[in-house]
């Protein structure tokens, strides 16, 4: 059996990294057009260049929590074949020992917005910094902003194609494409379930529900996905 597992924000908020859409969350306190659009990056360069640093910062001086070292076992001990699909942009899958698509990318990575060259993204980047390939002053994170195509798209529909059983970790289910991920899973005929401090908007969507924090819920689910 093939396992999809979608990890959004909530598996990484116990890590000291903030969610997006709840009542304290960052685009309550940043405004998205600013600083994660290609517009708001052309207007203020050095902006969004700040806010990903800071993130940057923050992702490197976190540590993966009982979630992420849960799915990383599920990775490695379950017989079928355990697909990690993120939403998140830091690495604290790779960093408890799991693969995962980053479909939002990766706040490790850069981009040069004239020649689309990728390359390990230093710890401060800025507005100044040249492509390493065409020498341009364009370098940007290597992150899906709004209004982008999100990435391994065909990849990840593929495995979803594919699924026995699809489970959205930690995800509000508001955005797409990736909150329409449970009906395609669902028309493959996969068992679903969703995994979250309260049930999202999709939770009808689900054949099962398990509430609670993703440290506590994530680690028992998996010990009964592995047990004989």
């Amino acid at each position: 059996m093939k396992i999809v597992i979608l990890t959004g924000a909530g598996v990484s908020a116990e890590s000291g990294l903030g969610t997006f859409r709840d009542k304290n969350g960052l685009w309550t306190r940043y405004d998205l057009n600013e600083v994660a659009t290609p517009e708001g990056f052309a207007r203020d360069p050095a902006k969004v260049h700040a806010f990903y640093n800071a993130r940057r910062r923050n992702a490197v001086e976190a540590e993966p929590n009982a979630a992420h070292d849960a799915l990383a076992t599920l990775q490695r001990e379950f017989r079928g074949e355990v697909v990690i699909v993120t939403q998140n942009v830091d690495g604290l899958h790779e960093a408890a020992g799991a693969d995962a698509l980053h479909m939002h990318g990766a706040l490790s990575g850069a981009r040069c917005a004239a020649c689309h060259a990728t390359w390990g993204a230093p710890l401060f980047m800025s507005p100044t910094d040249l492509c390493p390939s065409c020498g341009a002053s364009s370098t940007r994170p290597d992150i899906v902003w709004f209004g982008e195509m999100p990435m391994h798209m065909e990849v990840i529909q593929s495995h979803l194609n594919e699924a026995g059983l699809f489970a959205a970790i930690g995800t509000s289910g508001e955005v797409y494409p990736a909150a329409g991920f449970v009906m395609e899973a669902l028309r493959a005929g996969a068992d679903t379930v969703e995994i979250n401090l309260e049930p999202s908007g999709s939770a009808g969507l689900f054949h099962r529900r398990l509430i609670g924090p993703a440290s506590e819920v994530v680690p028992r689910w998996v010990d009964e996905l592995l047990s004989p």
